[in-house]
């Protein structure tokens, strides 16, 4: 390590962006999951490609791990440093490089967050919706194929990808759709791009994004809408989609949820199994998809709307979604919140939640349910006490059966959370020993010396 600092900073000249202070590296060896391992060895904070690559490059020749960095706002423990290593730390790359209004697509580099974008774009009409809740990197986003609350009607990561400059474990820089090409569409080739989105950091380390952007709605409205049962609510959801309603917005919580979110965020819809909405577009098509949604509701017995039409309100009531986190700590102070989720054919989506709620009740679990419902996916939030090892393994036994029951459904063990550490065995029986064969031949052809973040996706 002594030798890589040295050889580092001479050679890339960033003498002030290497760090072994405990703190920093400490910093740098944990996400928002319960997955804790040793911190990286050290951390590197480059400022463009050409330093990236060199340090890539250094790590290669003393067969180094190196494990990317973004907001460290991930789930599932994809930023552990299992065999120590190199961090790179992407923060001080956060620059928008080229945005063509025009073509409603923009590049950015991997320490712009989604935020940040949405506000440089805020005066040219244009939006980038793909909205995970936590203001995460994009480019981290793309690493782990990210998606969240609009993606029923904008689609994940992997839709809004257009192009990406990759760094490989040997320190090439390559371009996966060809360097500065952005077509809407593309039929060359092997499909790149979407190797390395949701590759979760394994292949290599994204350096820059070129993103499609959406022209803002001219309305938006929002809607709350309870059911009395979970059956209901999702019976309401199918109709919708069935019936072409372009919604934007769907979201799940379950009566807990919705318990946690009432206290939390000073609320008081009706404890029940509950719908958030939102509808995007004109002022006449906004209206044919209210009252075609309502008559949905309504047929299964659902509750009337409650409106937030201004943009305050409605900021108000997705604050209170995306606050569910927090919402769900406030039940059990001083307990650690964690998060996993699955997603399942929507025809499956009312078994699994019951199945999923009984299975909480019997093992005297805390656990608060959320869901992109038009999707068929859900999150279980589960709090639980880090200084007690008996829960801590009733969490781990339950997280892996909430996994098998959506394998059992014809489903996946991970939505849009990754697999990370906590899920490569349910992954092994998802896609089977030759599709995860096929992947290790991947990685082996592109990293043979395993250097890029180690010990994560595959067994």
């Amino acid at each position: 390590l002594y030798n890589f600092c040295s050889v580092a900073s001479w050679s890339v000249k960033i003498v002030d962006g290497i760090s072994l202070g405990e703190a920093v590296r400490e910093q740098h060896g944990k996400d928002e999951s319960v997955h804790r391992c040793c911190p990286p060895d050290v951390v590197v904070f480059p400022r463009c490609v050409e330093e990236v690559s060199a340090l890539a490059k250094v790590c290669h020749q003393h067969h180094l791990p190196i494990i990317p960095f973004g907001t460290g706002t991930g789930l599932e423990g994809g930023v552990c440093a299992v065999k120590g290593g190199v961090c790179f730390s992407l923060r001080n790359m956060d620059q928008v490089l080229d945005l063509h209004q025009e073509d409603f697509d923009v590049t950015v580099e991997p320490g712009v967050t989604r935020k940040a974008l949405n506000a440089y774009l805020r005066d040219t009409g244009l939006w980038f919706p793909v909205d995970p809740g936590a203001d995460a990197s994009l480019c981290g986003m793309a690493a782990t194929n990210a998606s969240g609350t609009n993606a029923v009607r904008y689609g994940t990561m992997r839709e809004n990808v257009i192009n990406l400059e990759v760094v490989l474990a040997n320190g090439t820089i390559m371009h996966t759709a060809g360097k500065g090409r952005r077509p809407r569409k593309t039929s060359a080739g092997y499909n790149l791009t979407n190797l390395f989105v949701g590759s979760e950091g394994h292949l290599g380390i994204i350096t820059k994004a070129t993103l499609r952007l959406y022209g803002i709605p001219e309305a938006m409205v929002s809607a709350v809408c309870s059911f009395p049962s979970v059956q209901d609510a999702v019976d309401s959801t199918v109709q919708i989609l069935q019936a072409g309603v372009a919604i934007a917005r769907i979201e799940f919580l379950d009566d807990v949820m919705i318990d946690a979110c009432n206290r939390f965020s000073c609320l008081s819809y009706p404890v029940s199994p509950t719908l958030f909405l939102e509808f995007h577009g004109s002022e006449q098509s906004l209206k044919e998809q209210v009252n075609t949604t309502e008559d949905i509701t309504k047929s299964n017995r659902g509750s009337d709307f409650q409106w937030a039409q201004d943009a305050e309100t409605r900021n108000q009531l997705w604050k209170a979604r995306h606050d569910a986190w927090y919402a769900a700590l406030a039940l059990r102070p001083g307990c650690k919140a964690y998060a996993t989720d699955v997603c399942v054919p929507l025809s499956r989506l009312p078994d699994i939640i019951v199945e999923t709620k009984k299975d909480l009740i019997e093992n005297r679990l805390t656990g608060p349910i959320a869901g992109h419902v038009g999707d068929g996916n859900f999150h279980c939030l589960i709090v639980v006490d880090p200084k007690d090892p008996e829960e801590l393994h009733r969490v781990h036994l339950f997280t892996e059966r909430l996994g098998r029951r959506a394998l059992a459904m014809d489903g996946t063990c991970t939505g849009e959370h990754g697999v990370g550490l906590g899920k490569k065995v349910l992954l092994h029986d998802e896609l089977g020993p030759k599709a995860v064969q096929v992947m290790w031949d991947i990685k082996n052809a592109l990293d043979p010396n395993n250097l890029m973040n180690p010990g994560k996706i595959l067994q």
